[in-house]
């Protein structure tokens, strides 16, 4: 069977893992000198517990090449081949660690790393799909052109409650930050081949989310979609979100799913968004 991990980047539903076979290396947190390991040493109410108390927002790292090799060696036995997708490498730098790790492990498995050009559950949907590919037979060659198309196509839109986590962790500049809390305005954030950009700021909360559903359609139309409405500490927002977009959109599939360590720390909690795969 041909291995699947992923990043503690990709959010994705419950059971996503399990139904699919996708192993998740888990990524660095550092709250002060210590460093957490996402998933094994601190899951996200922890993580949100943690910030409450300490007032402090912790920073991230992608996991090393060394992670990476004891990750590979931990799941896979010698002659699998190991498809790893992983968060846009314009972002982090977890997709070159795998890098570094598969030419190292070369001799012991055959390692494709893949950059997925996103984040999110739109990592998700990629690991998915190849999958889905797999059982119906399609070789590791055609699972990866299929998945160097998809990546395109594949979007996340955002809206955040606040960047005062994307100006402390370098996302965004400081005067940026400084107008948009003055102003108090709602920054909707787009991930697009693989960079994220600010692309309009609402005035209101409301406005916020009136708006995110506004662009999703601009997008996709009428056209069949499967669709992860993610959320960072904000369920009720989520679920509201959720029943909007199922009115509002041709959908196949819906679910919910938390935002990940990794995007909460950068964007910071109330962050809510859309995730969607056009399937036609």
């Amino acid at each position: 069977m041909l291995r699947i991990v992923t990043d503690g980047a990709a959010d994705m539903p419950l059971d996503w893992r399990k139904k699919f076979a996708i192993d998740v290396i888990p990524i660095n947190i550092h709250f002060g000198e210590k460093v957490y390991l996402q998933f094994v040493d601190l899951d996200n109410e922890g993580f949100y517990r943690m910030v409450d108390e300490s007032h402090k927002i912790p920073k991230t790292s992608q996991p090393s090449p060394y992670q990476f090799s004891q990750f590979y060696k931990k799941i896979a036995q010698p002659g699998d081949t190991i498809l790893s997708i992983h968060v846009t490498s314009k972002l982090s730098g977890t997709f070159n660690s795998a890098v570094i790790a598969a030419q190292e492990l070369a001799g012991k498995f055959n390692i494709i790393p893949f950059d997925s050009l996103n984040g999110s559950a739109g990592i998700a949907f990629l690991c998915r799909e190849a999958r889905r590919l797999e059982g119906l037979g399609e070789s590791l060659d055609e699972i990866v052109a299929h998945l160097q198309s998809l990546r395109h196509n594949v979007r996340v839109m955002l809206t955040l409650d606040t960047l005062e986590y994307a100006r402390l962790n370098g996302r965004v500049g400081a005067i940026q930050a400084v107008v948009a809390s003055l102003l108090n305005v709602k920054p909707m954030v787009l991930l697009k081949e693989g960079a994220l950009e600010i692309v309009e700021k609402v005035r209101t909360r409301q406005g916020s989310l009136d708006r995110l559903l506004e662009m999703v359609k601009e997008e996709i139309g009428n056209r069949l979609v499967d669709i992860v409405i993610v959320h960072a500490r904000d369920l009720q927002t989520g679920k509201d979100l959720m029943e909007r977009a199922r009115q509002t959109f041709n959908v196949r599939e819906l679910f919910l799913a938390d935002l990940s360590i990794s995007v909460a720390a950068n964007l910071g909690p109330g962050t809510v968004g859309i995730v969607f795969q056009p399937l036609e």
